[in-house]
């Protein structure tokens, strides 16, 4: 019979965690991770589990597949998880992407639909702008209130700057077109950030740009069918949980166009008492924003065999 543990949470990677050959080394000991990536690539078209494991990288990395990888990376080191213990988290939350993988291990989405969902997200998302007009960009080193100072400042009516990742102390990324991250760039170091340099992204994720393919995107959620949840899930949007479809659909079209909270995500979940956090799918750039967001916290992730049983001593 499976339990909750009430001091752990497991959260759930996005987009920039990705890597080729992810999740290569669980599967010839878990059928599910194969399996995952077989039910995925027979929504999609295409072989996903050969993309993944053989790449090319830069077709990896181009939105339209890295977003159904992850989240199938994701729920499939959930099922192998589900798999080898009875222990279930009291809370769960994902970066950006990743609450759609929470959301599937959660029950509130079915696997099949959730790739439709955020195959189509990743299509809206990847021609919202022209190509060059959007850009991102990590700020180290300054406060929220200074980084949100400065996108104020040099935003003009015809070309916008926002926060679109508040991840942890000191770290925020902005998104918006490419010649108002340029001048953030400049301002941040002005008034004292420690870095400021552009992402390697094509796509100006959680920030106005976004607004058109939010819209769009409102129809294919309002189609995708909705499940009572088993477990919460905090989203990005608003640090809260919701139990209706209608509130559900919000704020994943809203997500769209606004910043990932993950800061206050790690501390509202810290304050429900959540002391363990499992990190599932490729990676660790969760695990180590957790770590500086609430330091007497505990975070493993799930993405090898070394890396499942430290998981399972964790929870021991």
């Amino acid at each position: 019979m499976n339990k909750t543990d009430n001091g752990l949470a497991f959260i759930f990677p996005g987009q920039g965690s990705q890597s080729l050959g992810m999740m290569r080394e669980l599967a010839p000991l878990h059928v599910e991770v194969e399996q995952i990536f077989a039910a995925a690539s027979e929504v999609l078209g295409y072989d996903l589990w050969r993309l993944v494991t053989e790449g090319p990288i830069n077709q990896l990395n181009l939105t339209e597949h890295t977003q159904p990888a992850m989240l199938a990376a994701g729920v499939a080191a959930f099922r192998v998880w589900s798999k080898v213990s009875n222990v279930r988290p009291a809370w769960m939350a994902g970066h950006s992407l990743g609450e759609f993988s929470a959301l599937v291990c959660a029950g509130a989405i079915d696997f099949g639909d959730a790739v439709g969902l955020v195959a189509e997200r990743a299509r809206l998302m990847q021609g919202a702008v022209e190509p060059g007009t959007g850009a991102m960009a990590a700020i180290l080193g300054l406060d929220d209130s200074k980084v949100i100072a400065v996108c104020g400042e040099v935003t003009t009516n015809e070309e916008v700057v926002a926060p679109a990742n508040f991840n942890s102390s000191g770290q925020i990324v902005i998104a918006g077109h490419a010649t108002a991250v340029s001048r953030a760039i400049e301002a941040a170091k002005k008034v004292g950030a420690k870095k400021a340099l552009l992402l390697p992204v094509s796509v100006p994720s959680h920030c106005p740009l976004m607004l058109g393919a939010a819209i769009e995107f409102r129809e294919t959620l309002a189609r995708t069918p909705f499940h009572e949840l088993n477990t919460p899930v905090v989203h990005n949007v608003d640090v809260a949980s919701h139990a209706t479809p209608g509130d559900i659909r919000s704020v994943l079209e809203q997500q769209l166009y606004s910043p990932v909270r993950w800061s206050d995500t790690v501390r509202f979940l810290f304050d429900q008492g959540i002391r363990r956090f499992i990190e599932c799918g490729p990676g660790k750039i969760l695990a180590g924003l957790n770590k500086r967001i609430v330091t007497d916290a505990r975070v493993e992730a799930i993405f090898d065999p070394d890396s499942l049983n430290k998981a399972l001593e964790m929870v021991k």
